[in-house]
């Protein structure tokens, strides 16, 4: 079994290098908190989002695969690589996007049924995903600015500031082990169990956090618009309860989709035009491709596996 979970193992620490820093990336960019210390709180809190909340997720993404668990592991492996790919290239994807176009791809390889109803509703999910980070940022902005322009002090608005950026982030990282630990082993929990998967999960994209995170997380901080300490801090916490709301329904989203949204909406609140079109154009269109780009990286491996003899049917 553990030779099969290697696939989800990677797939981890890529959603941790891809996805998971997300969290903390608005205000890393900003100066605002120190990327040692984002990370570290990132990993504690993703493992217990895992433990406590990934149960719902991973019913749903067990949903999809009714395939061996070679074939399975398989499409963890596709995955996994197109995020490495994506990561590569310095662009922000969709675990979930990831692993469910390799599991629709592998399903239909092996003539095993789709459910395309659930599917639907999963793609629902997905536009609303940017959608609800946007909404939850502007109205977030202007909620937390009144209350932020009653501190006559500067120096205690950025105590308080900080001190938000810290407990949203602890939040954030929480929503995204409790809604993002289905997409790492949620294709084996009926061999796992439940308490094993969820965990095995939560530690592996903790140790992507941990090992290979800050290119990315620059990228979403800085590439999308120009953020000041307070419009990072409602970022963060636009996101955290966005991606929540999903683990709740039992639907794995992408966080990094979350705080592009959120980086959207709190800008627009703030009266900023400097948001980088052509960047948010480029995540749009990756996010697109990815579970594309996922089933075709499965019908690649299938491919090389039948050549060096393989039976797959």
């Amino acid at each position: 079994m553990f030779f099969y979970l290697i696939p989800a193992l990677f797939f981890g620490w890529a959603l941790g290098t891809n996805s998971a820093a997300n969290v903390f990336g608005p205000p890393v960019a900003s100066k605002m908190i120190k990327y040692q210390s984002a990370v570290i709180l990132s990993a504690i809190f993703i493992v217990l989002g895992s433990l406590l909340q990934g149960q719902s997720g991973i019913e749903t993404i067990r949903g999809f695969s009714s395939n061996s668990v070679f074939f399975n592991s398989i499409s963890i492996l596709a995955a996994a690589f197109t995020l490495v790919l994506m990561t590569f290239l310095k662009v922000p994807v969709s675990s979930s996007q990831a692993i469910i176009g390799s599991i629709i791809a592998i399903n239909l390889l092996t003539h095993q049924s789709v459910d395309w109803t659930a599917l639907i509703k999963v793609v629902f999910a997905w536009i609303g995903t940017p959608l609800g980070g946007a909404f939850f940022g502007f109205i977030f902005y202007h909620l937390f600015a009144k209350m932020i322009r009653k501190v006559k002090s500067i120096v205690l608005q950025g105590k308080i500031l900080k001190m938000l950026t810290i407990i949203f982030g602890c939040y954030g990282a929480y929503a995204l082990g409790a809604n993002n630990v289905a997409n790492i082993t949620g294709v084996f929990s009926d061999e796992l169990g439940i308490v094993y998967a969820t965990l095995i999960g939560g530690i592996a994209i903790a140790f992507g956090v941990l090992t290979f995170s800050k290119r990315i997380m620059l990228s979403v901080g800085n590439d999308v618009a120009t953020l000041d300490y307070f419009t990072a801090t409602i970022v963060v916490l636009s996101e955290s309860v966005t991606v929540w709301i999903f683990a709740l329904i039992g639907i794995p989203v992408s966080i990094s989709q979350a705080v592009v949204g959120a980086i959207i909406g709190s800008s627009l609140a703030a009266g900023n035009a400097e948001i980088n079109k052509r960047q948010v154009l480029k995540m749009v269109i990756a996010w697109v491709n990815t579970p594309i780009s996922a089933g075709l990286m499965t019908i690649a491996i299938v491919s090389i596996l039948r050549l060096v003899g393989f039976s797959i049917s």
